[in-house]
């Protein structure tokens, strides 16, 4: 709930380009966590992109 009350408040106060900065920033974030935790394999997630490798 709070991740959505901050897009909305940012949405509301500054407009739909500064949400979706924010809310791109968020993601990223949430991401390099991940990656920096051990979480996710980035070699995978590329590889899933670039469609060599199945995501099961």
């Amino acid at each position: 709930m709070l991740v959505g009350a901050i897009l909305a408040l940012t949405w509301v106060i500054l407009g739909f380009w500064a949400f979706l900065f924010v809310a791109l920033s968020m993601l990223v974030g949430a991401l390099v966590g991940r990656v920096v935790d051990g979480r996710l394999d980035l070699g995978s997630l590329i590889g899933v992109f670039q469609g060599k490798r199945s995501s099961s």
